[in-house]
């Protein structure tokens, strides 16, 4: 069965029977078998099969998720048994937003680094919904997240409160009463709380980065509600200035999530601990 939850996957993310049989390297009448055998298995049809692409039925849809999970469980599996007969040191797969993995993270990362040389880690920068599609597929073990990101329904989640942060105003030194914002697009956590907390105030710019936001509120284009871990050196060296107001700072706490502690392999769990005694 797990070779025909890999096949079943395959077709749902390529679309057709022909491009999923080059993906999975069967030829097609041999990934069919697969599927139909898969769905006798089930007692269930699983896709529409037409001249267009593949399509999920109610029965594939509720399979999707769970499949997803089965693989990833499999993987857990041989990850940490690996690790326990020494075939490598140990992998981290972990993911955050831009300012964690910018200001946050470093430090601890290196901090562990030092105490497992031979540990290899991944680190995915993205937005909340992306980190929560990884962790759901197995493809991390570990995400920092905003406490307000609303988990994924469908399966079981250990949430732990871990790093706090907080959200300040800054201008270019000398323009605190410069009331345009540069800030984040839509749907980023900083935006939603500068939305909530200074409801309709003038944007000027979206930018994707911290770097981009910085570099425009430098020049003098607008203020910005950003992250006081990202701005110490700019406020220490006098590029930016910190704009006092009654509303901030804007507390933002993070919490690291996976899928089980039995679901972490051991350099991964090793991580947990490290970030947890950061908190």
């Amino acid at each position: 069965m797990f070779d025909r939850f890999q096949h079943f996957i395959a077709i749902v993310e390529a679309g057709t029977f022909t491009e999923a049989a080059r993906r999975v390297h069967i030829s097609q009448p041999a990934l069919s078998t697969s599927i139909k055998r898969l769905e006798e298995q089930l007692g269930a049809r699983l896709l529409h099969r037409g001249r267009g692409p593949a399509t999920l039925t109610v029965a594939g849809e509720a399979l999707l998720p769970r499949a997803r999970a089965a693989l990833a469980a499999v993987e857990d599996g041989r990850r940490a048994v690996e690790e326990i007969i020494g075939l490598h040191a140990g992998e981290v797969r972990m993911g955050a937003g831009t300012t964690a993995c910018t200001y946050l993270l470093p430090p601890l990362l290196a901090e562990f680094r030092r105490e497992h040389p031979k540990v290899h880690y991944f680190l995915q920068e993205a937005h909340n919904q992306v980190l929560w599609d990884a962790l759901q597929a197995g493809e991390l073990d570990l995400a920092l997240l905003p406490v307000e990101s609303p988990a994924p329904e469908g399966s079981s989640w250990l949430i732990e409160p871990c790093l706090q942060d907080e959200l300040i105003i800054v201008t270019a030194p000398g323009s605190p009463n410069i009331r345009t914002w540069v800030t984040f697009p839509r749907g980023s956590t900083t935006r939603q709380l500068l939305e909530r907390h200074f409801p309709g105030e003038e944007v000027v710019m979206e930018l994707g980065s911290i770097a981009a936001v910085k570099g425009n509120v430098r020049a003098g284009i607008g203020r910005c509600l950003v992250s006081r871990s990202g701005v110490v050196r700019d406020l220490a060296h006098g590029v930016l200035e910190e704009v006092p107001d009654p509303r901030t700072p804007i507390p933002r706490d993070l919490v690291l999530v996976c899928r089980g502690l039995d679901r972490l392999p051991p350099a991964a769990a090793r991580l947990r601990e490290l970030l947890l005694q950061a908190s």
